[in-house]
């Protein structure tokens, strides 16, 4: 099964490092997100990837350029600076057989989840999408009070309620009829006629997962791996 990667986007929120190169070179340790994203795949054995290239997409072409990968395919697609997620898949469309299943990411965003048993999940229930969904882990610590007496704290724990895209998506090509053009957002019109259409499914994983949107998160982030806790490949 080939993943795609998007990589395309402008990284506006971490803009002390996006001014210099795209959201997905900015390192965790020694390696850029990316590559992170690339070993986490290769584990579970994905061995081809389709990188969508937009933003200073030369960056990543040098990168990967001097890199030496056994057993892995990487394939590295411009598909315009401003085009938007939608769009980026879709010109990716030629990679794809009519009815092909295949993996789809951000390049900001890192997981310890198992994408075997995902990728059995997609094919057990049959439908066009398949979406991680994750708790997000809440900024802040949550005080619950009874008047002035604290009853309950929880230092950051995880949005108990709610449910947020993680990324880390199954698609199948039917996909590709539900994106009109460069400027089609995936998250928007696609994935929310899917949903109309009980075509879009949530896989629930409730372990490691962490985006790198802001400095804050790219601290975090490089502060696990300073401390060796690289639960992404764990």
């Amino acid at each position: 099964m080939k993943t795609v990667i998007l990589c395309g986007g402008f990284g506006t929120r971490l803009s002390e490092e996006t001014s210099i190169k795209p959201k997905p070179m900015v390192k965790i340790g020694k390696l850029p997100i990316l590559h992170h994203i690339i070993n986490l795949y290769n584990k579970h054995g994905y061995k081809e990837f389709i990188l969508a290239l937009g933003y200073k997409g030369y960056y990543i072409k040098n990168y990967f350029k001097n890199k030496k990968f056994k057993n892995i395919k990487i394939h590295l697609i411009d598909t315009g600076r401003k085009t938007l997620t939608g769009g980026r898949l879709l010109r990716l469309k030629k990679f794809f057989s009519k009815n092909e299943n295949f993996m789809l990411t951000y390049g900001d965003g890192i997981s310890n989840q198992n994408l075997n048993k995902l990728e059995k999940f997609h094919l057990k229930h049959k439908r066009i999408a398949t979406m991680t969904v994750v708790r997000p882990p809440v900024r802040f610590g949550e005080v619950k009070l009874k008047k002035n007496l604290v009853s309950m704290f929880k230092e950051k724990p995880q949005a108990s309620n709610s449910w947020i895209n993680g990324g880390f998506f199954i698609l199948n090509a039917k996909i590709f009829k539900f994106i009109k053009n460069d400027y089609t957002m995936l998250e928007k019109e696609p994935l929310e006629k899917l949903q109309k259409r009980r075509e879009l499914y949530a896989f629930k994983h409730r372990k490691f997962w962490q985006c790198m949107d802001t400095l804050r998160d790219k601290n975090y982030l490089n502060n696990l791996y300073k401390n060796k806790k690289l639960y992404w490949l764990k």
